[in-house]
């Protein structure tokens, strides 16, 4: 069912972690299995300087979870933004049709993390009235770290997974309920 490269990178999956001061953070979910990956990014000289993941799901979530850290470490924002959920799923051997959509939850989740750094940097070029980093959250859109659904601020229940929501008063982000620290910004949660 799965190739030797999927079972070695499931059972002994590369660069799992967080990333405490990470540059980019990039979250995204499939409501439907329930698969959860979460990217971490730190930056140097305009490369991914390290690459960590959590992964919440299938063997095949947490393999293509840790190839695609792999692939992504040591190359320029751009070259990760290439990596494709076909590149993932050709580099390791294929997949099973019923799993494929894990390969576009890894690509997909990277890049998430690669756009999370760029606002970063967008918004530290641009003036925030004072207000700083909570002035940028704000404007930016709400959503669902597990269904990617976009929310009105102070929802506590996403209508369409129905994941309990708690927002960080730190960065502004919705987290599971139940955690005790942001997935986005490692602060603790009330």
């Amino acid at each position: 069912m799965y190739t030797d490269k999927v079972m070695e990178h499931f059972l002994h999956p590369r660069n799992v972690g967080t990333i405490p001061d990470a540059d980019g953070v990039g979250e995204v979910g499939n409501p439907v299995c329930g698969d959860m990956m979460t990217f971490y990014i730190k930056v140097k000289d305009g490369r991914l300087e390290d690459v960590k993941f959590q992964t919440f799901g299938c063997g095949a979530a947490i393999a293509v979870s840790s190839l695609v850290s792999e692939m992504a470490r040591g190359r320029t924002l751009e070259e990760a933004m290439k990596i494709t959920n076909q590149q993932v799923a050709e580099e390791l051997g294929g997949l099973p049709p019923h799993k494929m959509h894990c390969s576009n939850l890894g690509a997909d989740a990277l890049h998430k993390a690669i756009e999370n750094y760029l606002q970063k940097q967008a918004g530290r070029q641009a003036e925030t009235g004072g207000e700083g980093k909570q002035a940028a959250v704000r404007e930016e859109q709400l959503h669902c770290p597990f269904c990617d659904l976009d929310l009105p601020e102070n929802v506590q229940l996403c209508a369409r997974c129905q994941v309990k929501l708690i927002r960080c008063e730190h960065c502004g982000q919705y987290n599971r309920q139940d955690e005790d620290t942001c997935r986005h910004c490692g602060a603790g949660l009330v």
